[in-house]
């Protein structure tokens, strides 16, 4: 994962976790910076406390964070992303929750669904919030935006 050594324990979820640091990151938000990770045994598994602080972001409840914080300085963007692998997508519901939670940061939040496979995706595509992203493992270098507007726009 390149700038940060990150101990996983075993199973299904990290190992999509650790396909979204790998590739999705590569792909889609290159140089961001890991900001937190979840994990299934340990919950807050890696907060970057120095950068936290440089963005005045303070977690204080691990139930509302998604699985993965990215940031990346540059775009000014902030990646919220749920690995789905035995929880849900980012719902209308979740998509509410994140935005209220993260509502003081300034940067453009991207709330991405990332999924193990095309199969797992389709289980949960009806749950799926507009104006998020989908990605999926096993085909690592294409998204699916449930966001026309963006692409619509004159």
């Amino acid at each position: 994962m390149g700038d940060t050594n990150i101990r996983f324990s075993p199973g299904e979820h990290n190992e999509l976790q650790i396909d979204i640091l790998t590739y999705f990151r590569i792909h889609f938000c290159p140089n961001s910076e890991i900001l937190y990770v979840g994990d299934t045994a340990h919950k807050m598994l890696y907060l970057n406390e120095p950068l936290l602080k440089q963005i005045n972001l303070e977690i204080k409840k691990q139930d509302i964070l998604p699985d993965i914080i990215l940031l990346n300085r540059t775009t000014k963007k902030l990646y919220l992303i749920e690995a789905v692998s035995s929880h849900g997508p980012v719902s209308k519901k979740r998509f509410i929750e994140l935005t209220e939670y993260f509502s003081k940061i300034e940067y453009t939040k991207v709330f991405v669904s990332a999924f193990p496979d095309f199969k797992e995706f389709k289980r949960h595509a009806e749950d799926i919030a507009w104006e998020t992203e989908v990605w999926i493992a096993e085909i690592p270098n294409h998204m699916i935006h449930f966001n026309g507007d963006k692409f619509l726009k004159m």
